[in-house]
């Protein structure tokens, strides 16, 4: 092989090579962020878990009850959504997947969260569970809700703790679904500002109608109407 021959090789070879390092600079310039790591996730309340929810729903991602829990059925459709929009798949909603969801806010420094959906579950609840107490035992009740979601032992959302399976027989039997009353919606309001009548509690129960033995084992503080509370 003549030098000229092996001259026009070594040139086609650098030109080739030139542009393939040209081509990857320009892919890599390009390329959507969405396929960086997306794990780190802010506290979403009630009703940002609502928001992804329905988004997701609405979809075609989703196909769950719209109920503001982030538990495993939202973790799988947001790893399904994060698929098809090359995110990487971490089940949270980080900064990359709140852009593609269109919900930026959660991590620009503003917020659409409104309390008044926690308030109101939390009304809901108390109203389904206690409304026939009195009413510091209805405020205790909710106060058991929010020992909860500050426990580790238990979810971190309101609406996580009161739809965790079997946690409380009114969303079992469906009484959750009753309108509150005036009165239950204050007893939220108070236990939200920190009226604790329970001391800690995280169980309450009825002594009468109680059929686990579990329970009945834990530490009693107080007893307020026909509720047993406990740790």
């Amino acid at each position: 092989m003549n030098y000229k021959v092996k001259f026009s090789i070594v040139l086609i070879t650098l030109v080739v090579m030139a542009f393939l390092a040209i081509y990857a600079v320009i892919l890599i310039a390009n390329r959507n962020d969405y396929t960086k790591a997306d794990v780190v996730q802010t506290a979403l309340s009630t009703e940002d878990v609502m928001t992804v929810q329905e988004k997701l729903k609405r979809w075609g991602y989703f196909d769950g009850p719209i109920t503001g829990y982030y538990g495993p059925l939202t973790t799988e459709a947001v790893k399904y959504f994060q698929r098809v929009n090359g995110i990487e798949q971490t089940g949270t909603v980080g900064p990359i997947t709140a852009k593609a969801l269109g919900m930026s806010y959660l991590y620009s420094g503003s917020s659409s969260s409104n309390s008044s959906s926690d308030l109101y579950l939390l009304a809901k609840c108390i109203y389904a569970e206690a409304r026939g107490e009195p009413y510091v035992g209805q405020v205790a009740v909710g106060a058991v809700i929010l020992n909860r979601v500050k426990s580790s032992s238990f979810p971190n959302t309101i609406s996580g703790v009161i739809y965790q399976p079997w946690a409380f027989t009114a969303v079992h039997d469906g009484q959750i679904n009753l309108e509150p009353n005036s009165t239950a919606y204050q007893a939220a309001r108070d236990a939200l500002n920190g009226w604790d009548p329970t001391y800690g509690s995280i169980y309450y129960y009825n002594p009468a109608t109680a059929s686990s033995s579990w329970i009945f084992s834990r530490e009693v503080t107080v007893v307020i109407g026909r509720h047993t509370f406990a740790r």
